[in-house]
């Protein structure tokens, strides 16, 4: 594994989103005296926070998956999850509801699972599903040691009898076409391909490697931190702050001081110059490579995953046909994935994610109140450069509007309070084609082809985040920011080959794992 050469005493990290926070953790874990630089006045980055009439809304991911990686960042300095942070399991994971009237538990315990799909779609759908979860399984082990959690400098290093086992269990096949292997039922198969979003290709398109991530939703369980997702980043800063590092809010960085080829001073818009050994970068890519005055040559543009609308709802009432995540599926599927990755339009045939995190969680809205998260995918501002300032006001009425044709009767005219947020606006916080989701997980810009965490020319430089390896994603992240730590520091002596295993995640009682 390449490693950053030279005195890396004193490292900056620019960022304190969860990539930065966990470059952080592991970096002082591993001796060095850390200073972390944010623009924004709070930990989180992505997932920050805005209070609005009593109502404290999350405004990055809802859903967390594989909480043992935060256990992870935390251990590096001796901390834990338990001690920071109150874990609650989520019971069912999702709730989907489909345009012909039918839903779906869907339940990360295998039994409850098999019990619910048979009741869903019959005895050989459940049978398949357990066939499916085992396959999830297997890929999942084959793949998170050698390739997700790994540091790759070039493409030979996948040379390994891992490669054969993803080969052997089709994962360089199709991610659509693998799972109907184990379910015929589509509207089944779309609960265990439609992650793909995430990944920025469409099902029929995206590798069946990706279906790791169908494994992290589906199978390894999906948590919710009390207080809201929000907790995580302040729980990982505040262990930071207490191992020693020193966290600088409110500071942007305008300029990094170069010299012989290494960044010696990190320079912020307050005036202040952070002399320093080494930099970890963790903004999106363009405002990255700006600041590094580079940008890496590649042959093909970098494409990037689809964009969402987002709107964040506090209302007088809710809807017992919501679970804390529930999918609203529409008739249209391939037609869909057209529209955001092709034609550049917007959906003709929503499907939606609805959040409701007063359902865990009933302090994060006033009494009596519920907050309510809606998310529609839409085209990124490359694919769909749709005209944002107009469309917004009248796309938001066509969300609710179908929403409460879906069965939420009445949700507009009960919102107090909300806020609106289109690829318009994720384009002027710095994310690049106005999309959260960063660059797409195409064949060419996956593993060793994506954007990697050295960038040549700078020696003591390292990117971490949803833009570099190993992709968008709390868990991907989290890992991220260890890849770049380890890159200044080298992995822990109990590593193999440039990443540590990294097992299943552990079982956790039903009550959940709660703080003392």
């Amino acid at each position: 594994m390449r490693a950053v050469g030279g005195r890396t005493d004193h490292v900056v990290v620019v960022g304190a989103g969860l990539s930065g926070l966990s470059a952080a953790l592991h970096l002082l874990g591993a001796g060095r005296r850390v200073t972390v630089v944010e623009k924004e006045t709070t930990p989180g980055g992505r997932a920050g926070r805005l209070d609005i009439g009593g109502y404290r809304v999350d405004t990055g991911p809802t859903v967390l998956t594989m909480p043992h990686l935060i256990d992870e960042a935390l251990a590096a300095v001796g901390e834990s999850a338990d001690k920071r942070l109150e874990l609650i399991p989520l019971h069912p994971a999702y709730r989907a509801h489909f345009a012909d009237g039918s839903h779906l538990e869907v339940h990360t315990d295998a039994e409850a699972m098999e019990e619910e799909v048979r009741r869903f779609a019959g005895p050989a759908e459940a049978a398949g599903y357990l066939r499916l979860r085992h396959w999830l399984e297997r890929l999942y082990r084959a793949q998170m040691r050698r390739f997700i959690d790994s540091n790759i400098d070039h493409p030979l290093q996948l040379l390994h009898p891992d490669l054969a086992r993803l080969a052997a269990l089709g994962g360089f096949g199709r991610l659509d076409g693998q799972v109907r292997r184990f379910l015929t039922d589509e509207r089944l198969r779309r609960v265990f391909t439609f992650q793909a979003l995430y990944a920025g290709v469409p099902p029929a398109r995206a590798l069946a490697a990706y279906a790791v991530i169908a494994y992290m939703d589906t199978v390894a369980g999906v948590w919710f931190p009390r207080g809201g997702m929000h907790a995580l980043p302040a729980a990982l800063a505040d262990a930071a702050r207490d191992a020693g590092g020193d966290l600088r809010y409110g500071c942007e960085v305008t300029r990094l001081e170069r010299r012989t080829g290494r960044v010696v001073a990190v320079h912020t818009d307050d005036g202040s110059r952070i002399p320093c050994d080494a930099v970890v970068l963790t903004p999106d890519l363009p405002v990255a490579y700006r600041l590094l005055g580079r940008t890496p040559h590649r042959p093909v543009p970098l494409r990037h995953s689809p964009s969402a609308v987002v709107l964040h709802a506090g209302t007088r009432r809710t809807w017992p046909q919501l679970a804390h995540h529930t999918l609203f599926f529409g008739a249209a599927w391939r037609t869909t994935f057209t529209e955001l990755t092709r034609t550049g339009r917007l959906m003709s045939d929503p499907s939606l994610l609805v959040s409701r995190p007063t359902t865990t969680d009933p302090a994060l809205a006033p009494p009596g109140r519920h907050l309510h998260y809606v998310l529609a995918p839409c085209p990124n501002t490359t694919t769909g450069p749709l005209p944002w300032r107009d469309l917004a006001p009248r796309y938001r009425d066509h969300i609710v509007a179908e929403l409460e044709r879906r069965g939420l009767t009445g949700l507009g005219e009960d919102i107090e309070v909300e806020h609106l947020v289109t690829p318009r606006d994720w384009a002027a916080q710095g994310h690049a084609a106005g999309t959260p989701f960063s660059v797409a997980h195409t064949f060419r810009q996956t593993g060793p082809f994506r954007p990697r965490n050295l960038v040549r020319g700078v020696d003591n430089a390292v990117l971490a985040g949803c833009g570099t390896t190993p992709g968008v994603g709390v868990p991907t992240v989290l890992i991220s920011g260890k890849l770049a730590a380890w890159r200044i520091t080298g992995p822990p002596r109990t590593a193999r080959g440039g990443g540590r295993p990294s097992p299943a995640p552990p079982a956790v009682p039903a009550e959940g794992r709660r703080r003392p």
